[in-house]
């Protein structure tokens, strides 16, 4: 089951695009339709709500009436804490509920507009943000009744457009027509969520196409924190730390649009173990690499040994190495793109053995050859970085 994370402000259009994908086909799990079912007439939430703000947030026929009680809850941060520990642990255990009776090849849509201030994004393998700018916003809200002081208000207590850009694996622009949106939707499914679930549940990665070096991309070292934090939910307490490396954490240096991530591991064991808990977070083991290819100038090549795991994201090429913690491919793994951000004759010369191999296997399935070319370049320059290393005192 692929969990996507749906979120964007009040009056960004959420709505239309969670609508859009449910005609799609994919199960929508509604955490506002959720937070209306805990608090019908009869239920704990309500009485609980009634118990804090006063009998005064019911309506007449003894239903809650919403207005009255968000003229109270959000006039200040204490008040409105009350009301999420009022409401969102039985939210999350329907919640819980619902995406269990989900089908296993579901793609399964959680639209919830406190995504970002809960901190839930590491819990889906794709988080998707719905944004229009505040004056767009606030228009919308005042076409449906909402003063526009309440409805600035509403924007202002919630996250900001930087904080859910940090977690948006995907940013939908609904600043303009309908019609655009929707088209970007319907690409979104059949390009991406769509063969993303399917990678995931046959727990394969997506082909990769020959090697194509690109232009730096600023947005690499924020796709490298979003798949980070998965990582280390997944890994849990058998992640000794997990580290964006390769080159696109190396500033300025043309590169595969693949984020290359390293999970230190105290033993190949607990690297075995995650197979499955990383597998489910949408990184696919591939069993047939169990370690760097073998350098001569190694003096203990069986040091080297690690496991490969892969996203199974289409839209996010990435590649996690588990390596054991102080062992010789974990060290380089870490020196050789410190060393590369600081000197300036080897990011070039790495820069020009890139291009030329770029060249050479255009006409490839895939980039394995080129990979494996490359480790000749790492050969040679070893003995080089570790030198800096020693020399300069670098320490991770």
């Amino acid at each position: 089951m692929l969990r996507v994370g749906l979120s964007g402000g009040i009056g960004s259009g959420k709505s239309t695009v969670a609508n859009r994908l449910r005609e799609l086909g994919a199960v929508i799990v509604d955490a506002d339709a959720l937070a209306r079912e805990v608090v019908q007439p009869g239920s704990r939430g309500l009485a609980e709500l009634v118990d804090r703000f006063g009998e005064d947030v019911l309506a007449p026929d003894g239903t809650l009436d919403r207005p009255a009680l968000a003229a109270k809850a959000f006039v200040d941060d204490r008040s409105r804490a009350d009301l999420n520990a009022i409401t969102h642990p039985k939210i999350a255990e329907l919640t819980a509920q619902r995406m269990a009776e989900a089908p296993e090849d579901a793609v399964l849509v959680h639209d919830i507009p406190l995504l970002v201030e809960a901190g839930y994004a590491p819990g889906y393998h794709l988080v998707i943000v719905v944004h229009a700018p505040e004056d767009v916003r606030v228009a919308r809200l005042v076409e449906r009744g909402l003063g526009e002081t309440d409805a600035r208000a509403r924007i202002a207590a919630q996250a900001t457009e930087e904080q859910r850009r940090e977690v948006a694996d995907v940013w939908l622009d609904n600043s303009g027509d309908v019609e655009g949106l929707l088209a970007d939707v319907d690409r979104l499914w059949q390009e991406r969520l769509v063969p993303f679930e399917e990678n995931l549940r046959l727990g394969r990665a997506p082909v990769s196409g020959p090697p194509r070096v690109v232009d730096p991309d600023p947005d690499w070292p924020a796709h490298a924190r979003r798949l980070i934090a998965r990582v280390e939910r997944a890994a849990g307490e058998r992640a000794v730390r997990v580290d964006h490396v390769g080159s696109t954490s190396v500033p300025g240096l043309p590169a595969k649009d693949v984020v290359d991530l390293q999970l230190t591991v105290r033993t190949l064991a607990d690297a075995d173990a995650l197979a499955g808990p990383l597998a489910e977070a949408g990184f696919a083991p591939l069993p047939h690499i169990t370690g760097d290819v073998p350098l001569e100038f190694a003096p203990e090549p069986q040091l080297w040994s690690k496991r490969l795991h892969t996203s199974a994201d289409p839209g996010r090429p990435a590649n996690l190495h588990l390596r054991v913690e102080g062992s010789p491919g974990w060290r380089t793994a870490l020196v050789f793109p410190a060393w590369l951000r600081v000197d300036d004759a080897a990011r070039a010369d790495y820069l020009a053995t890139k291009r030329r191999l770029e060249a050479a296997h255009a006409d490839d399935p895939d980039t394995e050859g080129y990979a494996e070319a490359k480790d000749f370049w790492f050969a040679e320059n070893l003995p080089k970085a570790l030198a800096w290393a020693d020399r300069t005192g670098w320490a991770l």
